[in-house]
């Protein structure tokens, strides 16, 4: 892809409510999934495989948890065809400049950003999405069909329609309507939050937009209405391989679990999915007692107890006795004996107790948030928590390594 023909604007500013208490801290984008990464992080790999050399990453909410984590963005620098990558953190609150209103309103912030770059189009993308996609194929079909716009799209539950923009496409793909999240949805046929414009159209788009005042400054609700009602050609891109919104917690839960049915393969070495270096911090460890069932334990863990369909990131240790059930365990969790652990996300640095009980079998998911202290059960006070001691660096912080596998035990 040459470098000015095509650049991307990633919208990494939503609040995430709806993935509330993992939220609380860090912005929706910056939520771990997979075990070794974040969400953004399918994103900006999915541009640096296509061959997008230049990434503006607009971020609000929480905006310092995106910032520390991408950093100067050279955990994504390692192309195999030596390019040079330029990722650019693009926050609301820069000199001069207001909170942003919505997505088009990011952009609208930022054109003179997008305008020193001179690109020919331009891939509006969310940072909230888990997929993998060449967006050289849909740059491809976007000029080949000469439209203004082209979205891609999948085809979801109907239940799920209030979530999605949806639209409607002649036979020929071209989209006849577009209706952002209605209450009840005359087709299924969703949009993925997937924008490819052609510049200089996009650009005359975005400032009559923000001339509107009666608009919210929004691409579903205003940007794509827009151009539809100046009757402009705006393509459908149909996509068929694996796509989910993680913007929910039972999404969130889902997805680990696509990991695990073999669903969504998360350690593609065909399309890599890079996050950012950690340093080496402890040695790994599974007792030889521990019993291990359709589970993805990261390097890095300690792992006493059971696991069944679960997914166990680094930093964690997990107690004699313990069982986990399609639980999802984030970095640096400290989970001691005899919990019993069933269809629940445990945060970041998140302590359980010994002989707590968490979730059911047919209840519905359990969010400790990050940082919580869960009270165990009383019989078991009179044990202290025990830590892996080799699971901290010098300074006492805790990383996700590689290693071997003899660990001694300390109280917390």
């Amino acid at each position: 892809m040459n470098t000015n023909e095509c650049i991307a604007m990633l919208l990494a500013g939503g609040e995430g409510r709806r993935l509330a208490p993992l939220t609380t801290h860090l912005a929706k984008p910056a939520v771990p999934f997979g075990g070794r990464c974040r969400i953004i992080d399918y994103t900006l790999s999915n541009c640096v495989n296509s061959g997008i050399s230049t990434i503006g990453v607009l971020t609000q909410y929480k905006a310092e948890s995106l910032h520390a984590h991408i950093g100067d963005g050279s955990s994504w620098r390692q192309t195999s065809d030596g390019r040079e990558m330029d990722i650019a953190l693009l926050p609301s609150s820069r000199i001069g400049r207001e909170e942003y209103t919505g997505t088009a309103d990011a952009i609208c912030q930022n054109i003179d950003f997008i305008d020193a770059k001179a690109p020919e189009h331009v891939i509006v993308l969310s940072g909230d999405h888990i997929y993998h996609m060449d967006y050289r194929e849909l740059l491809e079909a976007h000029k080949t069909s000469g439209a203004a716009a082209t979205i891609a799209v999948k085809r979801v539950p109907w239940k799920e329609t209030s979530r999605f923009g949806i639209m409607n496409a002649d036979g020929k793909g071209r989209i006849t309507s577009f209706v952002e999240k209605p209450a009840k949805a005359q087709s299924n046929l969703a949009s993925m939050g997937i924008y490819i414009f052609r510049w200089a159209d996009l650009r005359d788009v975005l400032l009559a937009d923000c001339a509107d005042k009666q608009s919210s400054h929004d691409f579903g609700k205003d940007i794509i209405p827009r151009m539809l009602e100046a009757g402009e050609h705006l393509e459908a891109y149909a996509f068929d391989g694996y796509w989910r919104d993680v913007g929910t917690i039972d999404s969130l839960w889902e997805a680990h679990m696509d990991i695990l049915d073999g669903t969504l393969d998360a350690s593609c070495e065909a399309w890599p999915i890079a996050t950012r270096d950690r340093k080496p911090g402890f040695r790994s460890y599974v007792s030889p007692h521990a019993d291990i069932l359709t589970s993805y334990v990261h390097e890095g863990s300690s792992v006493e107890g059971d696991l069944e369909r679960s997914v166990v990131f680094g930093g964690v240790a997990i107690g004699r006795g313990t069982e986990v059930r399609e639980g999802i365990v984030m970095p640096g969790a400290r989970i001691g004996r005899q919990v019993r652990i069933t269809r629940a996300i445990i945060g970041e640095g998140a302590v359980i107790e010994d002989g707590a009980v968490i979730g059911s079998p047919d209840g519905d998911i359990v969010v400790i948030a990050a940082g919580e202290r869960v009270a165990g059960n009383p019989l078991y006070r009179k044990w202290p928590l025990m830590l892996p001691k080799s699971m901290y660096d010098v300074n006492g912080s805790a990383f996700a390594g590689a290693g071997a596998t003899n660990v001694s035990w300390e109280k917390a």
